[in-house]
């Protein structure tokens, strides 16, 4: 397929896990991908394995929790691929477990400054050239805590939660210029960060309810977010713009009831039983 031919892809995170899936399969999809991350190492591997089929990437080295930072970045990119796309903002940080009263502050409130703040800056940095040439699109990745209460991961949930928030505001000030954002919940996944939930000491205590639904056989494949975001980047999800989709959604049926979930106002981040103006 090469329905992301002549486009740049922006995936973060992309060094390992969810975040390589994505952009290897933005890549296999025709679009040239920068990939993110703050160890060099890990995204240069992602970059050869882009190269190694066929594709064209580069690697770039960036924390983004610097806004000056991303800006470089953002510049380079720009500058040596093109213009961006498509941003993924894949990157994630979950080290705080445990009630809030014996989460570590610093972890704590790193976990929310990577997660949420680091996503701010992305696009911060991406939609500005997307409204001039009125087009783009944003995918932000959220997760566990994002619709519900997480008592022992109460800054990542809050991070998510916040990302989902943040998800409509963005797309409710660009989609009239051709600049739409996405929400998206790749699922449980196994990846190093759950491999901390299971096997820390603080894992083990404070979120025994990731063991069981790992040994229950709950596993998402990081290829369902791929591709779905693959289908987002090529605009089939166009009218869930704004909305949150899930790695585990079957994507025929997720196109065929979008219009339904739309006028229904799901897939949002809303108070239940209170109605509620934009403002």
């Amino acid at each position: 397929m090469a329905r992301l031919l002549d486009t740049v892809a922006v995936v973060t995170g992309a060094g390992r896990g969810i975040g390589r899936e994505i952009a290897l399969q933005q890549a296999r999809e025709g679009a040239t991908v920068a990939v993110l991350a703050r160890t060099a190492r890990e995204i240069e591997q992602t970059a050869s394995l882009i190269e190694s089929e066929g594709g064209r990437a580069i690697a770039v080295t960036t924390d983004v929790t610097e806004y000056s930072a991303v800006e470089s970045s953002f510049a380079r990119i720009a500058s040596e691929l093109g213009p961006i796309d498509i941003l993924v903002n894949n990157h994630g940080s979950f080290q705080a477990f445990g009630p809030i009263w014996e989460c570590d502050p610093v972890a704590w409130w790193r976990d929310v400054e990577i997660n949420l703040q680091g996503t701010f800056h992305t696009c911060r940095a991406a939609t500005p050239a997307m409204l001039d040439r009125g087009s783009g699109r944003i995918v932000n990745l959220v997760g566990g805590g994002t619709g519900n209460s997480f008592p022992h991961g109460s800054g990542y949930a809050s991070s998510k939660a916040a990302i989902m928030r943040l998800t409509e505001c963005l797309n409710d000030t660009t989609i009239a210029h051709g600049v739409r954002a996405f929400a998206v919940d790749p699922g449980l996944v196994r990846t190093e960060m759950t491999e901390k939930q299971l096997f820390s000491e603080a894992g083990k205590t404070y979120l025994p309810g990731i063991r069981k639904l790992f040994d229950d056989g709950v596993n998402i494949d990081p290829s369902r977010a791929a591709l779905l975001i693959a289908d987002i980047a090529a605009g089939r999800f166009d009218v869930l713009a704004g909305r949150l989709s899930r790695g585990v959604d079957d994507r025929d049926l997720l196109e065929k009831d979008m219009d339904a979930l739309v006028k229904a106002d799901g897939r949002a981040l809303r108070f239940s039983a209170i109605e509620q103006d934009k403002l």
